[in-house]
């Protein structure tokens, strides 16, 4: 399905639904409760492309969901492929806009980087998503499609939130996803093949560590308050300080993991001076950091750090007892590595972009 035949017609999708609310829809209409369950299956385990392929509903009740419902699927109108095997897909999103989604393969391991948002309203200095502005919030419809409809589907074992936007600012769709992606109705994967990135939004942050057991990425880059200020803005509300004392008051040494982010810029954030300072930051939480290699985006100041400084800067870390690894760099030609995604000049045709 394509944007415009969804956006052309009146019929609700279903897509994203949870168990409880495709039951509720299944008696309005006048089926059986237990219709939502194996509508829920035909979606998500069975992957139905229409209603017609739900042969274990009757006709009657086929026919009933075709005069009021679509199944929501919509595939991605463009794609590009990488030297390195990376893929990186455009997708439509109920609004007409669109979204950037990344499949990074790793051996048997399959990757799919997803968005929660069309820009970002973070606006850190190294990310080219955030120079587009907000423009949109996703569905969990629009989510779960990234995943549904990625063409690498079956290759999937791990699902990250470090697309397009902030995902504490868009919780609800986003948990909505996650609910989608682990329930016994739903995928049935493990919380622990879902990784979600976050600058530190409090008010989402405790909702989302109470309500979910998905691994958590927390958006450092800098180990002082006024270093991290001048690189992202979100500093100046959610405070990384403030963002350490919520942390540390939950257990991190069982199956959930606690990483930090940490973009590695050239002067800015890569002494030795800053590694000591960010082992202090850290001390005593059962924690990961990833150092990232930067990529350039236009009209900035901002340089990689040397890979010869990268790895000085992540033995220190490790000598002074952090766990810390350097992050593969993917993608880069396509311009899917990270902070890369940018769909600001990205517009469906009127055709839906067949």
């Amino acid at each position: 399905m394509t944007y415009n035949e969804l956006n052309e017609t009146s019929l609700t999708p279903l897509l994203g639904l949870p168990l409880e609310e495709l039951s509720a829809t299944a008696v309005r209409h006048g089926l059986p409760r237990f219709a939502g369950k194996q509508i829920a299956q035909w979606l998500y385990k069975k992957h139905a492309g229409s209603f017609d392929e739900m042969t274990n509903l009757s006709r009657q009740a086929r026919q009933v969901l075709n005069a009021y419902h679509v199944i929501g699927r919509m595939e991605p109108i463009e794609e590009r492929h990488s030297a390195d095997g990376t893929s990186k897909y455009l997708f439509p999103i109920h609004t007409g806009q669109c979204v950037e989604t990344v499949f990074i393969p790793d051996g048997d391991r399959g990757t799919a980087c997803v968005s929660c948002q069309v820009g970002c309203k973070m606006g850190c200095a190294f990310c080219l998503t955030g120079r587009q502005g907000f423009q949109a919030q996703l569905t969990t419809a629009d989510i779960v499609n990234q995943i549904l409809s990625l063409p690498e589907r079956d290759r999937l074992t791990n699902v990250v939130f470090m697309g397009q936007g902030e995902p504490m600012d868009n919780l609800d769709a986003v948990l909505g996803a996650i609910d989608v992606l682990t329930a016994p109705w739903g995928l049935a994967w493990s919380p622990r093949r879902i990784t979600v990135s976050t600058v530190g939004i409090g008010r989402g942050l405790r909702r989302f560590l109470e309500e979910s057991r998905a691994h958590l990425a927390v958006s450092l880059h800098h180990p002082s308050h006024e270093g991290r200020l001048e690189l992202m803005p979100a500093e100046r509300a959610f405070a990384i300080n403030d963002v350490l004392a919520l942390l540390r008051q939950y257990d991190w040494t069982g199956q959930r993991r606690l990483t930090f982010e940490y973009t590695m810029l050239r002067g800015i954030n890569d002494t030795m001076r800053h590694a000591q300072a960010l082992a202090r930051l850290l001390r005593g939480l059962e924690c990961r950091v990833n150092l990232i290699r930067f990529h350039q985006i236009p009209d900035s100041p901002l340089r990689p750090s040397t890979p010869e400084t990268m790895t000085a800067f992540r033995d220190e870390l490790n000598r002074r007892g952090l766990t810390a690894t350097i992050r593969a760099s993917r993608g880069e030609d396509i311009w899917a590595a990270c902070g890369l995604l940018n769909t600001a000049h990205s517009k469906l045709s009127k055709n839906g972009g067949d």
